[in-house]
């Protein structure tokens, strides 16, 4: 027994169908004609989802890329409106599901902020302790790269450019540097 068929809702949904169609046999104009119409209904579907005013341009994007990726799947014989107002309602609830996690696990305190020490300033080497000594005892490219890279903060070009070194002999001699200041300071305790 086959399933009922739904039935086209007026003019706007033919119109639409028949864009889709269209497209899907190539025409690029009825496509973009089709997509420019979508978007005022996918953002009414996002609304009543209850989607933030925000993030309603989130689920319109969403949503047409799904168009996009699923346009070879749509029955032209079935109500084109239906078909995206499903795919516009998934969209929403699925950003809203993100949203949801996302807020589980962030936590907006801007006070803390304010009140947070910047450990950037805190962690500056004292001349004569462990750790400078340990500096000076590396090989000249590995305490080439610890002194560029870290202690003066350089992206790898600028330590690139400034030392004559390439950017991958920047990265290996810093990596050997961490591992034997690693094993240096962590015996030292």
């Amino acid at each position: 027994m086959s399933q009922p068929q739904p039935q086209r809702t007026g003019p706007e949904d033919a119109r639409l169908s028949a864009w889709m169609a269209a497209a899907q046999g190539g025409d690029q104009a009825a496509y973009v004609c089709l997509l420019r119409e979508c978007t005022g209904m996918i953002e009414r579907v996002a609304r009543r989802k209850g989607v933030p005013a925000d993030r309603i341009d989130d689920v319109v994007q969403e949503t047409l890329l799904t168009v996009h990726r699923a346009r070879q799947t749509y029955d032209p014989a079935r109500s084109f409106t239906a078909w995206l107002r499903v795919i516009a309602e998934r969209r929403a609830v699925d950003l809203m599901r993100k949203t949801g996690r996302q807020a589980l696990r962030e936590l907006h305190a801007p006070l803390a902020y304010e009140r947070h020490a910047d450990e950037s300033q805190a962690r500056q080497v004292e001349p004569g302790g462990k750790l400078t000594e340990a500096v000076a005892r590396l090989p000249p490219g590995q305490r080439e790269a610890v002194q560029h890279l870290l202690l003066q903060e350089r992206s790898l070009a600028e330590a690139s450019a400034a030392t004559g070194r390439s950017q991958g002999s920047l990265k290996v001699n810093l990596h050997r540097a961490l591992k034997s200041l690693r094993a240096r300071l962590g015996q030292a305790r």
